[in-house]
């Protein structure tokens, strides 16, 4: 490590090495060793740490169960007994010097809105919102009901051409507009996810159409801020929705998009575009399905481990009819032997009866949102079907 200021050593050294003797905050070390202390604890009182998370720490004690959730050294512990949790805050408190915030309000910048009334778990980031849209100027925008326009494709020839326009971006903070879009798009605005992984591809050299692209994104949130990731209890159950873009942009690589409803609400989903170049949207929409798939294994994985094993097979919704074929059966390898072994893994889930794919109209595709720019009717019903549901006042409207 890099001798700190003030530090001094007798003699005359080129270049000092130093021995760290304690872990620092921020080290590369110090992560690993405030996890490996971490973990000392809650083993210590029994609790068992997820191997498809190893984050999170599960206790089960005849008919409940008890949860900790770790990000770093902020902790949220959660239960199906309040005998059992206050026990275990004790042991805790016994140990270390901690801050008990009570019922918990707030998690990683976002609100947390418990209804008991409803059975609705609620998780907005309003306030996160309304903090970049007034860091970048954009409060008094107006608002839009879709985050990216349709009719616009975005180029990378639309990158600035002369000289003042070059010089004009340089004062625009594309990058830090885009990078403040990522907190939201993992957290809990699935809606949004398509129209950041698009923008982040020109973020090399973006152009003015680009910069209005993101302001785009921004005018949607500043009209869709009060939506909010909601759970409800009253309806149990995984499904997952897939669905695959054509070569519709520039770089021919068509986009794959899923998502995973729990409760009806999203709890997993990804926009992304695919490594390679498919030659039908058949071959495309398979591609999307295996790595849904990929997600959903670990997804099996967590609720297996943590609560209990799931009786039925996941249903898999795709609108692609060949897709499914080639999921249940290889007789259709001379149009397929060119496809990379790694993709056919879905093949093997199917056949193992985890997964169950099942035809499902575009007009009802939930991920359709997370592979392309739709109009404003689609974008409202999606983002509905995604669990987003408007607040009003920290309490839920229907």
């Amino acid at each position: 490590m890099e001798l700190p200021p003030g530090y001094k050593v007798d003699g005359n050294y080129k270049r000092l090495v130093a021995k760290l003797l304690v872990t620092l905050y921020g080290s590369k070390q110090g992560a690993l060793k405030w996890y490996l202390k971490l973990c000392r604890t809650p083993h210590a009182l029994k609790l068992t740490c997820a191997e498809s998370d190893w984050g999170v720490f599960y206790l089960h004690v005849r008919h409940d169960i008890l949860l900790l959730a770790s990000h770093v050294d902020d902790c949220m512990v959660t239960g199906s007994s309040l005998s059992l949790i206050k026990a275990f805050k004790d042991e805790i408190k016994a140990r270390y010097k901690i801050s008990d915030l009570g019922p918990i309000n707030w998690l990683l910048r976002m609100k947390v809105t418990c209804d008991r009334d409803t059975r609705t778990i609620a998780l907005s980031q309003t306030t996160y919102v309304d903090a970049i849209l007034m860091k970048y100027n954009f409060s008094d925008l107006k608002p839009l009901s879709i985050p990216m326009d349709p009719n616009i494709q975005l180029l990378r020839n639309q990158a600035p051409s002369l000289p003042t326009e070059a010089a004009w971006m340089k004062h625009i903070p594309s990058h830090a507009a885009v990078s403040s879009l990522m907190h939201l798009t993992v957290g809990t605005r699935p809606d949004i996810a398509f129209a950041v992984s698009t923008v982040t591809q020109f973020n090399n050299e973006p152009g003015m159409v680009h910069w209005e692209a993101v302001k785009c994104i921004y005018r949607y949130l500043a009209g869709t801020k009060g939506l909010a990731l909601t759970f409800d209890a009253r309806k149990k159950g995984l499904e997952g929705y897939t669905d695959a873009d054509g070569a519709s942009q520039e770089h021919h690589h068509a986009i794959s998009g899923f998502a995973y409803i729990l409760d009806r609400g999203a709890v997993s989903w990804m926009s992304k575009k695919q490594e390679l170049v498919t030659l039908s949207m058949a071959k495309a929409e398979y591609v999307a399905a295996t790595h849904a798939v990929k997600e959903g294994v670990w997804l099996h994985r967590f609720v297996k481990e943590v609560f209990q094993p799931l009786v039925d097979p996941t249903i898999l919704y795709c609108d692609n009819q060949a897709a499914i074929t080639l999921t249940k059966d290889g007789s259709f390898h001379a149009r397929t032997k060119h496809i990379d072994i790694r993709y056919h893994f879905i093949r093997f889930v199917v056949d193992s009866s985890s997964f169950l794919l099942i035809y499902c109209p575009t007009a009802d595709m939930t991920a359709d949102t997370l592979t392309k720019a739709l109009p404003s009717v689609k974008v409202k019903h999606f983002a509905a079907a995604l669990g987003l549901r408007t607040t009003s006042g920290g309490a839920l409207t229907r």
